[in-house]
């Protein structure tokens, strides 16, 4: 059997992302005309959105102030962010797992008080004794750092645990750490183009625990 499963938190606990997007297009539009793209956006979730700004800077004639911009994008986030509501199934998952004996993680390249906060609200926070986020690895995701940690606190070893993720970058540090991954993609991240070595399922209502808990399914 498989001995964990560490969660991914942006986008596959709570769709995080899509408001994240519909507020920074707006912004974009409203502040300096720049029309933002899906699949910019895409591309950079699960990791850090340098390279987003550095798109955006090369379409305006003076660079963003990124600071400023960040900063007043979050002013929007919090007035919306206590209504997100957690991944349809995803607690029956959970609680599946739970029963199961299967050992819980969580990996997130989110910082710690982001994570927690919304654990916190949604209480969460006691299903998951390990919580690996930004500020434990000096890089996030794609960089498998995040899972590595992860998998020495649980004590297993890749190939005996599965790491649920909703983006591309997310599934990369998995499969580099040599975990099992089962994507399950939202909105934001559908159409985007994952490692062969992934698995997929449309939703938490797809999660059939009793073939994915099983070693022999990712054989």
């Amino acid at each position: 059997m498989i001995k964990a499963v560490i969660f991914d938190f942006d986008g596959t606990i709570i769709d995080t992302e899509t408001p994240w997007f519909e507020i920074y297009r707006e912004l974009l539009k409203m502040d300096y005309d720049f029309d933002l793209p899906l699949e910019a956006f895409a591309r950079v979730i699960g990791t850090t959105n340098g390279s987003l700004f550095d798109l955006i800077d090369q379409s305006l004639t003076h660079p963003i102030d990124r600071q400023q911009f960040k900063e007043k994008a979050r002013s929007h986030y919090l007035k919306i962010k206590d209504d997100l509501p957690l991944r349809n199934g995803f607690l029956d998952i959970l609680n599946g797992i739970k029963n199961s004996g299967t050992k819980l993680a969580l990996a997130s390249s989110s910082n710690r008080e982001w994570v927690v906060g919304f654990l916190d609200k949604h209480r969460l926070i006691d299903d998951f004794p390990i919580i690996f986020t930004a500020e434990d690895v000096e890089e996030v995701k794609p960089n498998p750092a995040l899972y590595i940690k992860t998998l020495e606190a649980l004590g297993v070893e890749p190939n005996e645990a599965i790491a649920v993720e909703d983006s591309a970058n997310g599934s990369l540090a998995a499969i580099k750490a040599g975990i099992n991954c089962l994507i399950i993609p939202n909105d934001m991240t559908k159409n985007l183009t994952f490692h062969q070595n992934t698995r997929m399922i449309d939703s938490y209502l797809d999660f059939d625990l009793a073939r994915y808990l099983k070693r022999e399914t990712w054989s």
